[in-house]
């Protein structure tokens, strides 16, 4: 899959992100300084749009040195096998506990005989009565004695399993004398989750329902990269349990989305033998630097926190056999491969074992290329000796409806349960839990959650030059850009009846602050409630808020307008934020709190905190935790994150999500909470946007 493409339109996710449905809707004569007759639209203003990217960089490459250094400190045999054996703690860290095992209750619903193997199409269960697709290649020699098996994990194709290049390695191996067992990912092949939804709310095959399954999931403390794992995991154990396979040798491999898999799996289970990820491994920081955005199950929650590049999760596969294979023209950068290949040489070599470690690197772009697989089939080989074959041999492609398991060619005939119904269940048990469970007081509930750093002086600032005939409320505006942890920041408009282009003047008197949805330029000119507010409090301080990644710093990154995209720059630093355990809307919340700093450093001591949309979650966080603020309105604020969690296909976008929080609160409880400073809701947004 194609890194910058979108298997959404805007309109199914974010439909209600531009004009119409953030609600601007005309003001009343007066209250909004009207535009000329025949003036032209004005652009949003936008003049810092790479500071959020620049502090991600930073912070990764941080992370990535300060790994580094621990790597380069390995210097004996004794110093690598410890870490091998940390790296494997870290990993589960970052994946969480797996479910139980629980009976596969695998059947075979056809078997097609070939002239050196036999293809069994196979469901079993990996978790109960969800159910996965699989092709069982047999090669006629494991009649008679035991043959090596091979776990395929399977790429971004629409038709899972049934796709050219994974039938062509599953095949192939068959053709060698492997048993391979092949499977469709979730959202893939016959595993759709949402076929049941009215197309113009259905998202795409595979990078589309991975997103909207996954993102919903960090709610209630999930990862879809571990539901990911766990059905290669319980495919392991079905192959396993096959007659025909020697649990001597037992490999898995797999491309792009697959080699992401297989790279997981080598992190978290010690049963293979050997390994080869294809167009995957590089490192976390290139994929930064690229402005890469990868699918929710390519992104391990904490993992940059922990300390863990991609090369780790091979690393806990030391000393067994793993190549890494790689193309030239991948957009996975081959620097990154070969810096993880030099350190895993390094410590294979402390181990004992430098000949199991090996790099290859093909000619051509992404994809299983015939170049990769044979590269595969060589070491493979070379660990089992079950061939002495050095290139494929001829195959014949199978139809896909021939490689269907399902009876209709999808489990959800088969009345499979859907990840969402998972998720939609933890909820309401997590919901059931908290009414019965004392917790901690709610302000330090969000600090631990939201992951907020401590605050001390109030932070330095920037005076830009004014940005005239604005049509703002009020007739003049100076722009601040408050240092809130460099080079991140938050732009404050301070709207005024006369100019004023140097520091904030020292005011003791209440201020309003208004926190923006998209962008406070735009929506002074076009919300209605801010020319109500300016107008009808002349006398009060008025300031707008644009917190990172949002108006003045909205990211121009991850390719031509992308911001909104399900796959776009917003997404992109969201899952970023996930695993350098700093959720984006915590990053946005102590933005807003060290502005409220910077208000109070000026004077201000009574703050109404006035926000819409997007801004409502920084906004009602930040409320809770400053005793500046005494009164809160907050327009088109979400119910609840519960609603969230137990909607099918909500709208709301990853940067608005608290990873965990159904385990400790929800926003109704935040809700009540501010009655106490005057809350004031208007129009409230259900899971799915504005309400119709």
């Amino acid at each position: 899959m194609h890194p910058f493409s979108s298997c959404f339109s805007r309109r199914q996710w974010f439909h209600w992100a531009g004009a119409a449905a953030v609600g601007l809707s005309a003001a009343p004569a007066g209250l909004v300084a009207q535009p000329k007759k025949d003036a032209a639209p004005l652009v949003p203003l936008n003049r810092l749009p790479r500071t959020v990217h620049e502090w991600y960089v930073e912070q990764v490459r941080a992370a990535e040195r300060k790994a580094n250094e621990r790597r380069a400190r390995l210097a004996s045999r004794a110093d690598a096998a410890a870490y091998v054996a940390d790296v494997r703690k870290r990993i589960a860290a970052a994946f969480g506990p797996f479910p139980e095992k629980t009976p596969l209750n695998a059947k075979t619903t056809r078997t097609l005989e070939r002239d050196t193997y036999t293809i069994e199409n196979v469901i079993f269960e990996s978790r109960p009565n969800f159910f996965v697709t699989a092709n069982l290649y047999i090669p006629h020699a494991a009649r008679q004695k035991k043959v090596p098996g091979v776990v395929g994990s399977c790429g971004h194709s629409n038709n899972g399993k049934a796709a050219e290049a994974y039938q062509s390695f599953a095949q192939g191996l068959a053709r060698m004398g492997y048993a391979v067992l092949i499977f469709d990912p979730i959202g893939q092949g016959e595993r759709l989750q949402y076929a049941h939804v009215e197309k113009d709310h259905r998202p795409g095959v595979g990078v589309g329902e991975h997103l909207l399954a996954g993102n919903q999931q960090f709610l209630v403390g999930e990862f879809f990269g571990t539901w990911r794992a766990w059905d290669g995991i319980r495919a392991l154990d079905y192959l396993l349990s096959r007659p025909e396979v020697d649990p001597q040798h037992v490999g898995i491999t797999g491309n792009s989305g697959g080699g992401t898999m297989t790279t997981w799996l080598c992190g978290l289970e010690s049963r293979w033998t050997m390994a080869a990820p294809s167009c995957f491994v590089t490192t976390m920081r290139r994929n930064l630097e690229n402005e890469l955005p990868q699918d929710t199950e390519q992104c391990p929650p904490r993992a940059i926190a922990l300390g863990l590049d991609h090369c780790d999760f091979l690393a806990a596969m030391a000393p067994k056999p793993v190549i890494i294979l790689a193309q030239e023209r991948d957009y996975f950068d081959v620097r990154g491969t070969e810096d993880a290949y030099r350190w895993l040489k390094q410590l294979y070599k402390l181990l004992g074992a430098e000949e199991n470690i090996r790099l290859f690197i093909g000619p051509t772009g992404h994809g299983y290329s015939l170049e990769n697989r044979e590269a595969m089939y060589r070491w493979f080989n070379r660990v089992t000796g079950i061939s002495k074959a050095q290139t494929e041999p001829k195959l014949v492609l199978e139809k896909d409806d021939d490689l269907c398991a399902a009876p209709r060619g999808q489990v959800s005939e088969l009345q499979s349960r859907t990840v969402f119904s998972f998720t939609q269940q933890r909820a309401e048990q997590l919901a059931r839990l908290r009414q019965r469970v004392a917790l901690m007081p709610l302000p330090r509930r969000l600090e631990i959650l939201l992951q907020l750093p401590p605050r001390q002086q109030a932070p330095d600032y920037r005076i830009l030059r004014p940005a005239t005939n604005r049509r703002y409320p009020r007739p003049h505006a100076t722009t601040y850009v408050i240092e809130t942890e460099p080079p991140a920041c938050a732009v404050v408009y301070r709207l005024s009846d006369q100019q004023h282009l140097s520091r904030p003047p020292k005011d003791n008197g209440p201020a309003i602050l208004y926190v923006s949805h998209h962008s406070a330029d735009a929506e002074l000119r076009e919300e209605p409630l801010l020319a109500e507010l300016a107008h009808a409090e002349p006398k009060t301080a008025f300031y707008t808020c644009d917190v990172r990644g949002i108006g003045e710093s909205r990211p121009d990154t991850c390719g031509v307008d992308q911001f909104l995209r399900p796959y776009g720059s917003d997404y992109f630093y969201a899952i970023h934020g996930l695993m350098l355990d700093r959720p984006y809307v915590g990053q946005k919340t102590f933005d807003l709190l060290r502005v409220l700093d910077w208000l109070g450093d000026i004077g201000h001591t009574q703050v109404h905190l006035v926000a819409k949309g997007w801004g409502t979650l920084p906004a009602t966080f930040a409320a809770l935790l400053s005793d500046r603020v005494h009164q809160v309105t907050l327009k088109n604020a979400l119910t609840s994150y519960f609603d969230v969690a137990t909607t099918e296909t909500y709208t709301w976008p990853l940067s608005a999500f608290v990873p965990g929080v159904l385990g400790s609160f929800d926003l109704p409880e935040c809700y009540e909470a501010l009655k106490a400073k005057n809350l004031r809701q208007i129009d409230p947004w259900t899971a799915s946007g504005p309400k119709r």
